[in-house]
């Protein structure tokens, strides 16, 4: 597997906003956002074992596996070796591919279609005033549902949104509003 970093930190936005994960960033993606924050030709090949020690120095139980898109190389011998070593298993994709089914928390963060992802728990979206009432009924259902203001810039508008959609939340990228490493 390609892995761009392995680093630990407080997750930032979403529902598990301020706890301790292990991050396992993966290199390379179907999609080319341009908010991605992702070097998608850097990383190292790592196996599934090497993955494992470095997630395992961390004392947190929580491992968040991001991208790039990892439903693209994301395995779940690897999600079941998480497993054994006492971690929760989160992943963070934009609904492009199908996960292993072992996954125990998916953050789908839904791109341009086709979307090939069976199951979702919580569904962010980037808000910059589209149509997010067709693309949260043309997934599947997520039991929590948030709207993220495009970089800070349109705060205003997604608060506002919110007030008037209250079945959706507001996920701030906390990690970046106070430089969190």
């Amino acid at each position: 597997m390609r892995i761009n970093e392995i680093f630990y930190s407080l997750q930032g936005e979403g529902r598990f906003t301020g706890s301790p994960a292990v991050f396992v960033r993966f290199s390379g993606c179907n999609r080319r956002c341009p908010f991605c924050d992702t070097d998608h030709l850097d990383g190292d090949e790592m196996s599934a074992q090497e993955i494992v020690d470095a997630v395992s120095k961390y004392p947190c139980d929580i491992v968040v596996i991001t991208g790039g898109e990892p439903a693209l190389q994301l395995t779940s011998e690897l999600v079941d070796m998480l497993h054994g070593i006492g971690r929760r298993v989160h992943v963070e994709t934009n609904g492009s591919l199908p996960l292993p089914v072992n996954v125990d928390w998916i953050t789908c963060s839904p791109k341009d279609p086709p979307y090939g992802i069976d199951r979702i728990d919580e569904l962010k979206i980037v808000y910059q005033a589209q149509d997010v009432e067709s693309l949260r009924q043309s997934l599947p259902k997520a039991a929590v549902c948030s709207l993220q203001p495009l970089s800070g810039s349109n705060i205003t508008e997604t608060i506002e949104y919110i007030k008037s959609h209250p079945w959706w939340t507001l996920s701030l990228q906390t990690h970046k509003l106070i430089d969190i490493p």
